[in-house]
């Protein structure tokens, strides 16, 4: 597969996600009144893909390793398509549950290997277009899915909602399929310059099976405990034993799920730290802004929803930018000021009383996210291993949806216990808290050191055959 249909898929893969969940939003009501359901039963049609999605990610990232990431991306875009096409013609709620869970666990499949695709297909220091041209799609998906999702609920009904994804799935998932699935033996080798061979990519080391059971079991109680907030059940101390039991298992797993190379980077472990706080504080803040809009302002929500269009329109505009940013400041200092003009945002929404203040203040939060949103990707893409390129997908894409789901939660208990726009305070803060974490991203990557030799893997990347060529290597060598 050459490298633009790459691209290509990768942008599908997370538009068909992205799409999905904000449209679904918008047709629930509709969704409910069809189908009889109770409000609690349309809940857990959203809480049983997040349950599933977050449980499987990294795993999904490791079989993405492992037999090649077009393949699992292939797999999990056509079982995406057929869960919505199983839900379109769903009988009952009960149905609709059952097989949102299938397609949350489709997603996950799917998710790490449009990073992993993109790891294994461009060069380290290409990378930053590829993943500004995916966020911002991601943006574009964002914005409009709750138009597209209410225009065909309106005028169809909401199973066209599910319909909306099939062909772009099956389009996807073929193509996929039809490109050979090559990824390198020896990485090493061709850090060293010599040429790469290449073999079927399930040789490599054991699946760690009793791992990626005990962090599914983690993440999924951890998601339903935050989802269940302020009320505390079984699911959180299911979370913490789980949580406790992997983190020992793994320390002495010969092959653990989690590889030493990726978690052991302090700059690795720092951009997925920064990634759960921004799109916590981001997801957290446009939860309560909603009641200040509507309930403070007496806004309708289409009113609102246009209040808060700069905020769609800086994401989208930030991920070229930060292509650029990440290329001449290096992500330290790109991932500094944008945390610092969301956290500014944060706190401008918190303190605004009219229509403009408010704009400003999505516009800032808007710009803030989208730059850390692309910049800490790179990090995360960048670090890993050629060989692990879809476990660092997974941890990116479960830090993803575990922060929007702790934003939510925490934004719900302090609403509950103090002023309405406590949330957006505290998660400014938070924000402003995380601005040290920042110290432990890489600063500017620089060209290969004067009197290395020009070998193989320095030459440009012209194999587009396989997910394998000269760049699949570490990368340490390159900072400084």
């Amino acid at each position: 597969m050459k490298r633009p249909l790459t691209l290509a898929s990768s942008v599908a893969g997370a538009v068909v996600v992205a799409l999905d969940g904000t449209a679904l939003t918008v047709a629930q009501p509709t969704l409910r009144r069809d189908l009889h359901a109770s409000l609690a039963e349309v809940q857990w049609a959203s809480t049983g893909y997040l349950v599933a999605v977050a449980g499987l990610l990294v795993f999904a990232g490791r079989l993405g390793d492992r037999f090649g990431h077009r393949r699992t991306f292939a797999v999990g875009m056509l079982g995406f398509g057929a869960a919505s096409a199983g839900i379109a013609v769903a009988p009952g709620v009960g149905w609709v549950i059952g097989l949102r869970v299938v397609q949350g666990a489709f997603g996950a499949l799917l998710q790490p290997a449009t990073l992993g695709m993109l790891r294994t297909s461009f060069p380290p220091d290409r990378l930053r277009t590829p993943i500004a041209v995916r966020t911002a799609a991601i943006g574009v998906a964002a914005a409009t899915g709750p138009l597209v999702g209410g225009a065909l609920a309106t005028e169809f009904g909401w199973r066209s909602v599910f319909l909306l994804n099939i062909a772009p799935t099956l389009v996807f998932g073929l193509l996929a399929l039809a490109s050979p699935d090559r990824t390198p033996v020896g990485t090493r080798a061709a850090a060293l310059g010599a040429k790469p061979t290449t073999a079927p990519a399930d040789t490599r080391g054991a699946l760690d099976i009793p791992g990626a059971l005990l962090l599914a079991a983690a993440l999924a109680c951890l998601v339903h405990a935050l989802v269940t907030l302020p009320e505390v059940g079984w699911s959180a101390v299911a979370a913490l034993l789980a949580g406790a039991v992997f983190v020992r298992h793994e320390l002495r797993a010969p092959d653990p799920l989690l590889p030493r190379e990726v978690i052991g980077s302090p700059s690795v472990g720092a951009a997925l730290g920064l990634l759960v706080t921004v799109s916590a504080a981001l997801n957290g803040a446009l939860f309560t802004c909603v009641y200040l809009l509507q309930d403070g302002l007496g806004l309708t929500p289409l009113h609102s929803a246009l209040l808060a269009l700069p905020l769609a329109v800086c994401l989208v505009a930030a991920a070229p930018v930060s292509a650029v940013l990440l290329r001449r400041a290096g992500a330290r200092a790109t991932v500094a000021g944008a945390t610092a003009v969301l956290a500014a945002g944060l706190l401008v929404l918190a303190a605004a009383s009219g229509e403009a203040a408010f704009g400003a203040g999505f516009a800032l939060v808007g710009a803030g996210f989208g730059t850390v949103m692309v910049a800490a990707t790179h990090v995360v893409v960048r670090q890993a291993p050629a060989e692990s390129a879809g476990v660092a997908g997974g941890l990116q894409q479960t830090a993803m949806n575990v922060g929007p789901v702790l934003g939510v939660a925490a934004a719900t208990v302090l609403t509950v216990l103090g002023p309405a726009r406590s949330p957006l305070v505290v998660l400014g803060l938070a924000a402003v808290a995380a601005l040290p974490v920042c110290r432990a991203l890489p600063g500017r990557w620089g060209p290969v050191p004067a009197g290395r030799a020009v070998t193989e893997s320095d030459t440009p990347h012209t194999g587009h055959g396989g997910e394998w060529g000269p760049y699949a290597r570490s990368l340490r060598d390159h900072e400084h």
